[in-house]
């Protein structure tokens, strides 16, 4: 097996307790899980026989990342306070909203404008999500993209 072999996610889940979310919630929930699993790259630290997968939940408001190995064998459990999370969430979820509602009713170049300010976001919160883990768990800018997507979901209830 390669390291594109083993070095990644092969499953990811999220905790179902949150409940479910507004169409527009669930279809980011739905697109990032699928992106995620069709390519990225996921490491964690110390352990390099993957393919693993992912269980994200909110534990005490604290982001939890529970790793197993694909049959479900533990390997790390890392745990993330949110506070570093929360202005970013807090000002993607506006955006959001503001582009869902552009898309329905806006001229393109307005839609254009918000939505490279929620790409702006979007960067901003994968790169603190990549800070936090780092020594934690190796991976690329797209993976953390799609994680920082999936993070989201977990507080947009709608």
């Amino acid at each position: 097996m390669t390291a594109a072999d083993t070095q990644r996610l092969c499953d990811v889940v999220l905790d179902e307790t949150i409940g479910r979310a507004t169409p527009d919630v669930e279809h980011e929930r739905a697109v990032a899980i699928f992106d995620l699993i069709e390519e990225n790259s996921f490491e964690p630290a110390g352990h390099d026989s993957g393919p693993y997968k992912l269980m994200l939940s909110l534990v005490d408001s604290k982001l939890v990342f529970s790793i197993t190995s694909r049959t479900g064998e533990p390997v790390a459990t890392h745990i993330l306070s949110l506070t570093p999370f929360r202005r970013l969430v807090k000002d993607y979820f506006m955006i959001c909203e503001s582009y869902y509602e552009a898309i329905r009713s806006s001229t393109p170049s307005q839609i254009e404008a918000i939505d490279m300010g929620r790409r702006g976001i979007h960067n901003e919160g994968s790169q603190t999500l990549m800070d936090r883990l780092e020594g934690k768990i190796r991976m690329d800018f797209d993976t953390a993209r799609r994680l920082f997507t999936l993070v989201c979901v977990l507080h947009w209830r709608g």
